[in-house]
Formats: C-alpha cells, structure tokens, sequence
C-alpha cells in the first residue's frame, strides 16, 4: 500500500552516533530538529539502523518512511510523520513521561508493517478526507491517543490499534475514531474508541481483576442476522436490533464482565428507547453452544450529555462473541420483597443521604456492587442494611477511585443479590448521585 518513490533515501546500518551532520540522511541519533526532505520533493526514507529522537527533540518526515527489520527505532521526543509508515522492525519508548508521534498530513496516509509500532503517545490530525488513515499494521499506545480529525480504518486492512495497561484517548468523535478492531490490555476501565462509517460508538467495559486480561472489541452498522440468524433465539426475545452490533473478544483472561453499549438515534431503532409496558430493552449474545441469541439483561441509563450518542445499555455478561440490543417480553411481575430508591444527595441534610433498600434487613445474605459510567467498581458490601452498613456517596477504596473519595455528580450501576431462602434473586439498575 505504501507508493512507490524513485527518490529512496536510506540509513546505513550503524550503531553509534553519527556526528557528521552534513550527512543528515546518516543521522541516528540528534539533539535538534532534524526534517528529512528530498530535492524533487518526495522521496522515501528507510532505516536499517538505529534511530533515537531524544526528549525535547523534533524529527519531522515529510515522505514516506520505511523502519526495515534490522531497524532500531526509539522516540522519546516527537515524531511528526507527513505521508505513510511502515514498521517492520523496532519501534518503542524509553521514557516513562515522554514520547509522541503525530500523525499530520494533507493526503491520505497508509500505516503499515509487519511488526508492533509502540508508541507513548499518538496524534491522529489529516484534512484530507474523512477517513484519510488506512491501517494495515499494529499500532500499540501506552500513553494517550488524541483523536482530533480523521476516522482510522482498520478493519478493512486487518490492522488493529492496541491500548496498553492505563493507556487512554481523548478527543474521539464523529469525525475521528477507529474503524475496526481496538485492543484493551491490562485491568484498566476503558471506553473503546470504536465506530463504523460516520459513527462513534463505543462500548463500555469494567475493570477487571488481572493485569493480563486482554479484550477486542470492533463496531458494525450492519445486521447480525447476516451471521446469526436472529430466528435462532430465546423463545422471550421478540425482536432483534437489525442495524448494528459489536463483536467482543476475550483474547486473555478469565472475567465476566460489565459491558455497557451505546445507544444512537441514528444507528439505534427508535423502539428501543421507550420501553413499553410489555416489551423491555437488553443486551443479547450469541451463545455458541446452545447455537442462538439470548438474553443478557440490561438496563437503559438516563441521556447523557455532552456525547454524541444518547443512551447507555449495560449489562453483566456471561460471555463474549456478537452483541446486540434486543426486545423481551417483560416478566409477570413478582410481589416486591425489597424496594430500591435509586437517587441520592448525601449532602448530610437527613435526606436521601444514603442508598436505601428497603426491606434488605430481612436478607442479610446479601452483596451491593456498584459502578460508575466507566465500569470502575466503586462500591461492593456484603450485609447491607437500612442503618449502619449503607452506601453514602464515598468511594469504600476496593478500586482504582481512592477510598474515602466523595464520588462526582452523575449515574451509576448497581449490582444487588440477595438470598431469599428459597433462591438468589439479582436486581441491577441505575442509580443517580447528586453531589450539588
């Protein structure tokens, strides 16, 4: 994918400095600003050596660059890189602070190679088209990635963007995201900057409990019934969303997790935002071993604001594979043997200060979990009751969320099971902290 140049500029293979600078194009190791340029205006440049970009220092590529197997190529300041990339050798970071490749350009740009470009930080920014990164290779981020303007497609190429332990990203949008699969490493909560087309739609997962969990998740605006035929489901599933799905792997690791999937008008059929008194909205699966789709559960957040989709859907799942939001007929409903007030104020005023379950005190063989928006588990307690083992608007520290943290303004999840003698029963739902 990468053009062909006659101009071909390359790095000798070398392993200490080279203090010639009227050699630039032998130049492995630099304290300045260094631009590679050719004489008609484009060219392509190939390592076969070492290359070091030290803290504090720039190295711009105007042309198409090529880091071959032999290359060693460390960035520890900022790379800027104008037209294509293709690693088939080294590239990393030594510095735990520093490190940022940009990835700027006015033409399309194809990201390439057969080997992992490990990069601190990344700056995806092109106005040449929508969609003006092609990814074939790999991309790892161990920092941040700021999606400014321009979708990375990757799912046509087969190439993946990996986000290692506490990596993050920011910026994502509608206009820039990733168009395929997207790599979370580690235990970390993480949002996967996902999306198909014109559309960011990420999906939400929890924390986890080790630090080699590794999950994939790619979004499609398409029809699952393609794959799976959605007649192969539960006999309570009365219809399945024909307009999007994600696929979601467990490439390592052994969690069930708390996955949450947006909801967008504009991917989203406009049934699945209000609920009706016979029909309800959940996650559904398609569970291989009993060869259909079922039911997952679910429970619909209230709009959030700020994003570019409106709703979240969130679940603990038992699996993982091709997910989907679904209509179930809603249950016969059983006589209420505990009743939950989901909003909170704990602003010690003697009202609402606490999570009420009333009625909990006659299951004490009972577990409260709660989460916030990004699945970081906030809260959990055994025996919870009415008086002195109650949830009050503070972090209990069995998280990433310091203990004794008094929790932001927003909505949560929680997790209740209780023993009532005769089963366990599970009661999930939002509940709404307001800290003003």
């Amino acid at each position: 994918m990468m053009k062909k140049n006659t101009n071909l500029y390359r790095i000798p293979e070398k392993k200490e400095p080279v203090k010639d600078q009227k050699n630039k194009n032998a130049l492995l190791y630099y304290a300045g600003f260094f631009a590679i340029v050719s004489s008609s205006g484009y060219a392509q440049v190939v390592n076969s050596g070492d290359v070091k970009i030290a803290p504090s220092t720039i190295m711009a590529v105007y042309m198409d660059y090529e880091n071959a197997p032999t290359g060693d190529f460390v960035n520890d300041g900022n790379l800027y890189i104008f037209q294509n990339w293709k690693n088939d050798g080294l590239v990393t970071y030594t510095d735990s602070q520093n490190g940022s490749t940009f990835f700027n350009g006015s033409d399309d740009q194809f990201i390439e190679g057969t080997q992992v470009s490990n990069f601190k930080n990344t700056f995806f920014e092109n106005v040449s088209s929508l969609v003006p990164f092609h990814l074939s290779g790999k991309i790892a981020v161990g920092g941040n990635s700021e999606f400014k303007k321009g979708v990375v497609l990757a799912g046509d190429y087969g190439g993946k963007v990996i986000f290692r332990e506490k990596a993050t990203h920011t910026l994502t949008s509608d206009l820039s995201f990733v168009d395929g699969q997207v790599e979370k490493d580690g235990l970390a909560a993480f949002e996967f900057p996902v999306g198909a087309g014109n559309y960011f739609r990420p999906s939400y997962h929890a924390a986890g409990t080790n630090e080699g969990d590794i999950y994939t998740t790619q979004y499609f605006n398409k029809n699952s019934n393609l794959i799976h035929s959605h007649d192969q489901r539960d006999e309570k599933i009365l219809e399945i969303n024909k307009n999007e799905y994600w696929e979601i792997t467990k490439d390592q690791g052994a969690n069930k997790i708390i996955l949450s999937l947006t909801m967008d008008n504009r991917t989203t059929p406009a049934e699945y935002f209000n609920e009706s008194d016979t029909y309800q909205v959940v996650i559904t699966r398609w569970d291989s071993a009993s060869g259909k789709w079922i039911n997952e559960g679910g429970d619909i957040s209230a709009p959030l604001a700020g994003k570019p989709y409106e709703k979240l859907l969130t679940a603990q799942v038992s699996g993982y594979g091709l997910f989907t939001m679904a209509l179930v007929k809603k249950p016969t409903p059983e006589p209420e043997d505990v009743v939950i007030y989901n909003a909170i104020s704990p602003n010690d005023d003697g009202l609402n200060d606490s999570f009420v379950i009333k009625g909990i005190d006659r299951f004490p063989d009972n577990q409260v979990e709660i989460y916030n928006r990004w699945g970081v588990k906030v809260y959990d307690a055994k025996s919870y009751n009415e008086t002195d083992n109650m949830f009050r608007g503070y972090s209990d520290g069995r998280a990433t969320i310091k203990r004794g943290d008094k929790l932001p303004t927003g909505t949560y999840f929680y997790i209740l099971k209780y023993n009532t003698g005769n089963k366990v029963k599970e009661r999930t739902g939002y509940l709404y902290i307001n800290n003003q």
